[in-house]
């Protein structure tokens, strides 16, 4: 039962580590603000508070209707021009493209942990979400199932959505479920979807009691026809800020067609002590935003009150950036307010594949991940790059001039679909940040990779996460079309000694003799962080042995000229641990010797400098 007490430690919680919104300047929003009329329900109250501990005796079955994840389809025009441009692809295909580089002189990022994530539960595709606690508990969810994971891989519990919630009155398909962990409350929470019809639509917004999610979860089944006027919930994206957590999602009439976008707010200290949710929602948005995302912040903490959101327009003409505010909590007489951002982008054609005729379906260009952070917000979305084949569009937006900074990164010959993006930065400061994202093409099965941005906007070339085993043709239509994306999912580990991101995507693989997509969890690190110096030449001029290194190693390298260097060796956060040389080093070939002392086992980075410039540098394993 909920108490004074219980609903007193949850905000002492919740305190911690919290950040105010940046303001826009006066003169920007006059010239920028879109005038809305959005009509604000009253402050609802929901009552029946369930609790998720499972009953681990039943048998983890999922009655749903399997394989029957509901396409809509795009307005007319749009399916014609992403037909049209899937034609003109296949017919200007070459027979061979490069793979790669794609991206700068930097260091791609390095792979860490890695293992399957959540199995093919009937559904595709599969949504991929995923969350990381402070605790190092990771909740993975994909169409229709739930997982948890330690960090070394380890799967500490397994379930349907079906048998975890066990509850008669979820009928239909339990299905696209997302997923957030909320380091200012050192709690996760979780949204899923339940059926696809007005009359048993159902927003199911769960909130771990604890920090670590095998103690069970409250959960709420909130209307997806808050309207009552025969629509039902889709799409749901979710964030947090200090005091409430924001569902978004898009309604749709029984037949299929689109009426709008809503915002769900709801109070989370309550929801996460299981006493009676206090919530409201907004409708009659104008200039029809299709898939809102709620920016949570993007290192640990939270930001408010009210929440910042972002939305592209999903259909022609594709020359605008939604950017919203909602000013407040719920208590707080909040308003929205609406800023148009000027920025062309073009849809491109679906996907190709190797060892076969099928081909992914690439929806739209609707925003999939954001997060706010030091006055900027960071977004990703995918968009035509060049040739008819998609790249990924990742974009700053300086939030008190609303002007946006972008770039689309991608290779001709590859489709680079569903980015998320996480904040990689060493300080709030540092605008670096991982973006992971699915690829395919003619050449190559479905694989999920990941990219680096550093502080300046230079991108590294893409890291392969999971390789495709096979091509993807389950469910697909009359047109030869099957499902690829809606989602990548990615978090931060917030409390982590150096910058650490967890991602779960998708691959081609093969399930009962059907070829589908399957998930894969993998942690990325190991880049040369933060903001960068001028960087001339890298990896390849310094030669480091033997390595890795047992005692005494040996530096190799060579100059154009006669100069002073400095020569450190960092850590993984590229944080100095030692100086090993400031000299006069020679024209052509230096050779000098160290003796790793007292280094304890590791990877660390060594780096020749000069000036402000890092002539060579070599990653190096002290064993």
């Amino acid at each position: 039962m909920f108490t004074l007490s219980m609903a007193l430690i949850i905000m002492v919680s919740i305190a911690k580590a919290q950040y105010k919104k940046a303001q826009i300047d006066p003169e920007i929003a006059k010239k920028s603000q879109i005038l809305l009329n959005p009509v604000k329900s009253k402050i609802m109250t929901e009552q029946e508070v369930r609790s998720s501990n499972l009953d681990r005796t039943l048998p983890d079955w999922n009655p749903g209707l399997v394989g029957v994840a509901i396409v809509h389809e795009l307005p007319e025009s749009v399916e014609q021009e992403i037909a049209d441009k899937t034609k003109q692809k296949i017919n200007n295909l070459k027979v061979h493209y490069p793979d790669g580089p794609e991206g700068s002189v930097l260091n791609n990022p390095t792979i860490g942990a890695s293992f399957p994530a959540n199995i093919f539960g009937g559904l595709t595709p599969p949504d991929n979400s995923i969350a990381i606690s402070n605790g190092g508990y990771i909740v993975s969810v994909v169409n229709t199932n739930i997982q948890y994971y330690s960090i070394n891989g380890t799967n500490l519990f397994s379930s349907s959505f079906t048998n975890f919630f066990n509850d008669p009155s979820l009928t239909g398909n339990i299905y696209d479920p997302v997923v957030l962990y909320d380091s200012g409350s050192d709690r996760f929470f979780m949204v899923v979807l339940n059926t696809s019809a007005s009359a048993t639509s159902k927003v199911i917004c769960c909130f771990s009691k604890s920090n670590n999610p095998n103690d069970g979860w409250w959960y709420y089944k909130l209307t997806g026809n808050p309207l009552t006027n025969g629509c039902w919930f889709d799409y749901p994206r979710i964030g947090v800020s200090t005091n409430e957590v924001y569902v978004t999602g898009n309604l749709y009439q029984d037949n299929g067609t689109w009426t709008q976008s809503v915002i769900y707010q709801i109070t989370k200290s309550i929801g996460y002590a299981g006493g009676s949710l206090n919530w409201q929602f907004w409708q009659g948005i104008t200039n029809s935003p299709f898939t809102l995302v709620p920016i949570s912040y993007g290192q640990e903490g939270n930001y408010g009150p009210g929440i910042y959101l972002i939305s592209t327009h999903a259909s022609n003409p594709m020359d605008q950036i939604y950017f919203f505010d909602l000013t407040n909590d719920m208590t707080g007489s909040p308003q929205l307010n609406a800023y148009t951002i000027n920025q062309t982008y073009a849809l491109a054609g679906n996907a190709l594949q190797n060892g076969s005729t099928v081909v992914l379906k690439t929806d739209d260009t609707r925003v999939f991940s954001a997060f706010y952070l030091n006055g900027i917000v960071h977004y990703t979305f995918h968009s035509q790059r060049s040739n008819n084949y998609y790249g990924v569009n990742y974009n700053r937006l300086t939030v008190s001039s609303l002007l946006n900074w972008n770039v689309n990164f991608g290779a001709d010959g590859y489709d680079y679909c569903y980015p998320s993006v996480a904040s990689f930065g060493t300080s709030a400061s540092d605008k670096s940040v991982m973006i992971a994202f699915s690829r395919s093409g003619s050449s190559i099965y479905p694989e999920t990779r990941v990219f680096y941005v550093d502080d300046s906007g230079t991108y590294s070339n893409s890291t392969l996460v999971k390789a495709g085993d096979t091509y993807v043709d389950v469910y697909q239509n009359s047109s030869g079309v099957t499902r690829w994306g809606d989602y990548t999912g990615i978090c931060r580990k917030q409390n982590s000694s150096s910058p650490e991101v967890w991602l779960s995507g998708c691959y081609g693989a093969v399930e009962s003799n059907t070829h589908v997509l399957d998930s894969w969890i993998s942690q990325v690190t190991g880049v040369t962080f933060g903001i960068p110096v001028l960087i001339n030449n890298r990896e390849g001029l310094a030669k480091v042995y033997p390595n890795p290194v047992l005692d005494m190693f040996k530096l190799e390298f060579f100059l154009d000229k006669k100069e002073m260097v400095k020569i450190t060796l960092n850590d993984a956060a590229g944080r100095m641990v030692k100086l090993l040389l400031s000299d006069m080093a020679e024209e052509g070939k230096n050779m000098f010797t160290f003796n790793k002392g007292v280094l304890q086992k590791g990877i660390y980075f060594l780096q020749i400098r000069s000036g402000n410039s890092i002539i060579a540098d070599a990653r190096i394993v002290m064993d």
